[in-house]
């Protein structure tokens, strides 16, 4: 049983604290960006060193309290806010934004949780390297909770999660002991990885304080094009082609349905495909090259060659970075328009490769008498990541839907299992999936993190409720 972060608390912690480290929570820590819950907290804390998240911990631990760890607010399935039980404390690692170490000849950088990410990545530049991490709210989300959730984004094809851009960590476990993993190397075989027990672990088994971060060289040259296809199955064959042409260099390779520039339209956004007429499908194709590799003669081969196979129906190639950085615009904007328009259901989901076109032509029907839907399909095709989303029709709301939600997801997340897939792709699972973890979660696993977390955390106080509920 969980004790409330209540004024005796408080008392005690500020007397293992410097002033000014705890403080009432703000409307930013109580709410999540899609506005679906609304969360409670006695108060944030905001410490400047990893010694003062042991404090924390180990007091919290001692009095039994609940913490929420925070980042940059900006997770999709609830993870960062608890909405009922006992108040917990906020733990946020804003204040801990420090870069700790930039080795340009390892490849490596090393920084604390708090760092947003978009520093990340211009602190790997500041150095000549490349940090590859690239997401829609880089400009807010910060590397700790990255990290904690296993963020995707749309690189993953070339470069992976974070989990594999991540060396070493620095973390305080529950208790209150700091796990010193903040390490470079590429190779360290001595016993368990900690490190990626914690990675993906949502702050349910400690609080992730620094890392040790992957770079890359800096692409020679870049070219992105905005590609119709035919279909989902040929956006696939269009994806293999590219890949046994120029293997290493595609870096990102999203899959777009015309929804979601009609969405744009809809809601005021005034964001058109430079495409008429527009497909019903379209591929962003990114390339990163090597030096001597002319990228719009590349990517016009590229081009052709997919033509001749009837892969691509229409295109066009960026010619400049403000080009590629308005094709990318164009794809950045579609969640801010499903937002405008209010879903019924939102789905995360990951699949096999080849099951996708399957799944996007099967799953419509398996909503079939729950209401007039309209779906927005999009996402990291390149991995197998899709955000398959159901919108009601022009001229209604979301709430008209209420009662079936839940119905619509059970269908849609049915069929992804039956089709070998997973229903938190890169979100995680925080407090919104926790039921569904449970529904589709292979029970060995389920039983092998249930005992992880009852031997990290004995006494409940990490997240209280996400992942394992």
């Amino acid at each position: 049983m969980l004790n409330p972060c209540d004024e005796s608390f408080l008392a005690r912690l500020r007397g293992l604290l410097p002033e000014g480290r705890l403080t009432a929570p703000e409307p930013r820590h109580l709410e999540e960006p899609r506005g679906r819950w609304h969360g409670v907290a006695g108060a944030v804390a905001r410490p400047e060193a990893t010694a003062e998240v042991a404090a924390i911990l180990a007091a919290c631990h001692d009095a039994r309290v609940g913490v929420v760890p925070w980042g940059g607010g900006t997770g999709l399935v609830g993870g960062q806010l608890m909405t009922d039980g006992p108040a917990p404390l906020i733990l946020s690692l804003e204040r801990m934004a420090r870069l700790r170490g930039a080795y340009p000849l390892e490849n490596a950088l090393v920084v604390e949780a708090g760092m947003i990410l978009a520093d990340v990545q211009a602190e790997a530049a500041r150095v000549g390297r490349f940090f590859p991490l690239t997401l829609a709210s880089q400009g807010s989300a910060r590397i700790g909770g990255n990290l904690a959730a296993n963020a995707g984004g749309v690189h993953v094809l070339r470069y992976g999660n974070t989990r594999d851009l991540c060396l070493g960590l620095e973390a305080v476990l529950p208790d209150g002991t700091v796990f010193d993993g903040l390490t470079r190397l590429r190779k360290d075989n001595a016993g368990y990885d900690l490190r990626h027990l914690l990675i993906g672990s949502e702050g349910t088994l400690g609080v992730i304080t620094a890392a040790s971060l992957r770079l890359f060289p800096v692409p020679a040259a870049t070219v992105v094009a905005l590609l119709a296809v035919p279909s989902p199955q040929t956006a696939l064959d269009l994806l293999c082609l590219a890949q046994d042409r120029l293997a290493g260099m595609v870096s990102a390779f999203e899959l777009i349905h015309r929804t979601g520039f009609d969405f744009m339209e809809e809601t005021g956004l005034e964001l058109r495909a430079p495409l008429d007429p527009l497909p019903d499908w379209m591929v962003l194709l990114e390339l990163g090259l090597a030096a001597g590799i002319e990228p719009e003669v590349v990517m016009a081969g590229l081009y052709a060659a997919a033509a001749d196979r009837g892969l691509v129906a229409d295109g066009v190639i960026a010619t400049s970075d403000a080009q590629a950085a308005a094709l990318w615009h164009l794809r950045e904007t579609i969640p801010e328009a499903n937002r405008r328009v209010g879903a019924v259901s939102s789905h995360d989901i990951s699949l096999p490769l080849s099951a996708i076109p399957g799944f996007i032509a099967r799953a419509p029907a398996e909503l079939a008498g729950l209401g007039d839907f309209r779906i927005n399909c999009f996402g990291h095709l390149g991995d197998g990541n899709l955000h398959w989303n159901v919108f009601p029709a022009r001229g209604r709301s979301r709430n008209d839907h209420v009662g079936v939600r839940e119905t619509v997801k059970t269908r849609v997340h049915d069929l992804v299992h039956e089709l070998g897939g997973s229903i938190a792709a890169e979100h995680g699972v925080g407090r919104l999936k926790v039921a569904d973890l449970s529904r589709y979660g292979d029970p060995g696993k389920l039983a092998a993190m249930r005992a992880i977390k009852a031997a990290l955390d004995p006494r409940g106080i990490m997240n209280p409720g996400a992942v394992l509920g």
